[in-house]
């Protein structure tokens, strides 16, 4: 007896193991999204998984893991508001053609069934390592109007304008999204807030650094010069709302620098996969730019990319 379950458990481990790693997920929804989630141990009594994002943003934990006839079925378990039940997201997918094909659908009553596929997010070998030439800088935001941005929710209403070349929203509104892609890159932004604002600069519409109203305050994954809900920056060197504030950023294949107001908060630190952000899945392509608009006001007076050669 002892035999039969160790070759079951065998079995099982060994029918679970193709769904481990990284995965890059497509999504088809209004505004476009892209998920990504990270399993070990799949198939075992041992299995975990990340995910991003469930909900609130987050890098989300997977709370349950099985694979049953060769179907991954994991849930997420969002907590609920004063300690009462939360909401439970499931998914489902197979294999097929070496992409993950699946299915999301939460326990809320009438909730839709979402279609979803997954590819194996590819490894980026690139580092930062000196070897990289500046090319020539491109003025983004031209000072004069929105040339060369577009709402990341098509269709949708962009109330973004220019006011004494200063760019800035009128939220509610959508994101916006630059028409030209990059790969690696050092991007200087000027950017200004007020009390409470909450923004981002998405970089190749994946990765997050976080802009927010947090001056004074203990620096952490959802803070000002954070990669949004993986890095902590080193040290919380924003400034008031009110004033002019500036980003560096540097990214080369995964390696990410931000100096936030001449301040290094983050050195070279490694971008495993997607933020929330992410209005696609192709980590392996040159993405675009994304500024986050749809929570409260941000103004930019200065964008300027300089892609990275060699």
């Amino acid at each position: 007896m002892r035999t039969l379950i160790v070759a079951f458990l065998l079995v099982g481990a060994a029918a679970g193991q193709d769904f481990n790693g990284r995965w890059d997920i497509h999504t088809d929804t209004p505004r476009p999204r892209a998920w990504w989630l990270e399993l070990n141990g799949a198939g075992t009594d041992r299995a975990t998984g990340k995910f991003v994002s469930a909900y609130n943003g987050d890098m989300n934990t997977v709370n349950s893991i099985k694979v049953e006839n060769g179907e991954l079925v994991f849930v997420i378990e969002q907590p609920g508001r004063g300690g009462g039940a939360g909401r439970k997201h499931l998914y489902r997918a197979r294999i097929e053609g070496g992409k993950l094909k699946g299915t999301y659908q939460t326990d809320a009553p009438n909730a839709q069934t979402l279609a979803w596929t997954g590819v194996r997010a590819p490894v980026i070998a690139e580092k930062d390592d000196g070897s990289w030439k500046e090319g020539t800088p491109i003025q983004l935001f031209n000072g004069k109007d929105t040339s060369g941005w577009g709402p990341l929710v098509p269709g949708a209403e962009m109330k973004w304008s220019v006011v004494d070349g200063v760019l800035r929203n009128a939220p509610p509104t959508t994101d916006i999204i630059s028409d030209r892609k990059f790969w690696n890159f050092k991007l200087h932004v000027d950017f200004r807030i007020v009390e409470h604002s909450n923004s981002g600069i998405g970089l190749r519409g994946r990765y997050e650094v976080q802009i927010l109203d947090d001056y004074g305050k203990p620096p952490q994954s959802h803070g000002a010069g954070a990669l949004y809900a993986r890095f902590a920056p080193s040290v919380n060197a924003s400034k008031p709302a009110g004033e002019w504030q500036s980003y560096d950023i540097r990214l080369v294949g995964r390696q990410l620098t931000v100096v936030h107001n001449g301040v290094k908060v983050l050195d070279k630190v490694e971008v495993e996969g997607l933020t929330a952000i992410a209005n696609n899945a192709d980590e392996g392509e040159s993405g675009p730019f994304i500024v986050q608009g749809d929570h409260s006001y941000v103004e930019i007076k200065s964008f300027v990319v300089t892609p990275l050669i060699r």
